[in-house]
């Protein structure tokens, strides 16, 4: 039998020891291999650029970023591994992880356990219902954003995030020092962060404490020629005179679109 290759990730060290021990224990029954072990959520992505992991067993409460926030970040990978919790949460969130199919262990783990969840285990996503479980025990949606840039992750904080704009297939996180792509879908990023962002533009979403004001912008031509010479004239899409919105720490103005302006203004209260 090919072993599981699995990634052990939790802030305490003893807790990792006692997981190889087990599995050492259940080692005549189910064959594993621990390619890779990390002590909080940021380890964990930074390795799994390099390590193919079957399962993750995701300790929750740990430094820096926890294993709900690294479960959600998991789910968008190509090849995402499955995900088993080994959590000491109390019994709320554990039926929590009941109800929507989520497995989990708890600690101190038994060895039965173990061998029972990493047997019925598969790589697979995360189904909706589990992802919506993720967000009531932790809700906000995540704290970081995954960037892949010449071959190396970065993680871009969500509260340095500006404003997202979609441009082709990628979304553009500006924050005050510089442009990062993502590959994320804005209408996704519309849902996880409501509370924090608001739509301008059919593609483009600011963050409402990034917002210090909004100016009337000059009027232009109101028509355009079209590229096809011998065509009618087109109309842009936004509306001469129009407004856009002054942000903190960047010179860029974005423009508001005609049809989000009122519902801007309404919701940024300008």
């Amino acid at each position: 039998m090919v072993a599981l290759r699995l990634m052990l990730v939790d802030d305490e060290a003893l807790a990792r020891q006692r997981l190889r021990h087990l599995l050492d224990d259940i080692a005549p029954e189910l064959s594993t291999e621990i390619v890779a072990e990390a002590v909080d959520g940021i380890d964990a992505l930074e390795q799994l650029d390099t390590a193919a992991v079957d399962i993750a067993l995701l300790d929750i409460r740990m430094p820096r970023m926890d294993g709900i926030e690294l479960a959600r970040h998991l789910a968008r990978l190509p090849a995402p591994p499955a995900v088993i919790f080994v959590t000491a949460y109390d019994q709320y969130a554990v039926k929590a992880f009941e109800l929507n199919a989520i497995d989990y262990l708890l600690k101190p783990v038994r060895a039965e356990r173990l061998l029972a969840a990493l047997r019925k285990a598969k790589p697979l996503p995360l189904p909706v219902n589990a992802m919506q479980a993720l967000d009531q025990l932790a809700p906000g949606g995540r704290r970081h954003l995954r960037c892949a840039e010449r071959g190396r992750l970065l993680l871009v904080p969500v509260a340095d995030v500006l404003y997202f704009k979609a441009e082709l297939k990628y979304v553009t996180a500006r924050t005050a020092e510089r442009e990062y792509l993502l590959e994320e879908s804005l209408a996704h990023l519309e849902q996880e962060f409501a509370a924090r962002l608001v739509r301008i533009h059919r593609n483009c979403l600011v963050a409402r404490d990034a917002v210090t004001g909004c100016a009337r912008e000059q009027a232009h031509d109101s028509t355009s020629p079209d590229p096809n010479p011998g065509d009618k004239l087109v109309q842009p899409e936004l509306s001469d005179p129009h407004w856009a919105l002054l942000l903190k720490g960047v010179p860029e103005r974005l423009p508001v679109s005609r049809r989000q302006w009122p519902q801007v203004k309404a919701e940024l209260k300008i």
